[in-house]
């Protein structure tokens, strides 16, 4: 704090009819970007609404859109706002980074359990013989070659693993399931 700030403060406390009454000294310090844009808010959500994903019932909804995609938008259309204030009036607006989660199956294959059926099936079959059974469950097929894949590895330091640029098919050896 200023020593003048401190020297003020001390005598209005001193000198108390120097005071209004009901006034209370609260300092110093900046207005908050709401209060000075007071349509930001709204802004803001109506930029984000059309795009929220999420239950609507729930408290909790998230964009796609960046908070630097945002704070360019709402700058255009004339408001003064940073990519970090932005992220903070989301949390207030009861948004939240997360990713996203594996739940819907829009699938209602009426074959499905028909499918896990034959498999214990024939498992029971092969295991009364005495001969092992691997069930193995795969969804995706992956190219066999020198393609990028999701994850990482160490490595020596400046010297990552080099791979195509594109991942399709051509010059692959083919595909395989993990």
């Amino acid at each position: 704090m200023s020593r003048t700030t401190i020297r003020k403060g001390i005598n209005e406390l001193n000198n108390k009819d120097s005071l209004t009454p009901n006034r209370i000294r609260r300092g110093g310090g900046r207005k908050k970007t709401t209060t000075l844009q007071p349509k930001l808010l709204e802004s803001l959500d109506a930029l984000v609404e059309p795009t929220a994903k999420g239950d609507p019932m729930s408290p909790l909804r998230w964009t796609t859109k960046s908070t630097r995609r945002l704070s360019e938008i709402l700058t255009n259309q004339g408001f003064q706002v940073s990519h970090m204030q932005v992220y903070r009036l989301l949390e207030e607006l009861d948004y939240q980074l997360a990713a996203n989660r594996k739940t819907l199956c829009t699938c209602n294959d009426p074959d499905r359990n028909t499918q896990f059926e034959f498999i214990n099936a024939q498992s029971i079959k092969f295991m009364k013989k005495g001969c092992p059974v691997l069930s193995v469950d795969a969804k995706k097929k992956e190219l066999i070659g020198n393609f990028k894949q999701d994850g990482r590895t160490w490595c020596p330091q400046g010297k990552p693993t080099l791979v195509q640029v594109y991942n399709f098919p051509s010059g692959s050896l083919g595909q395989a399931t993990p």
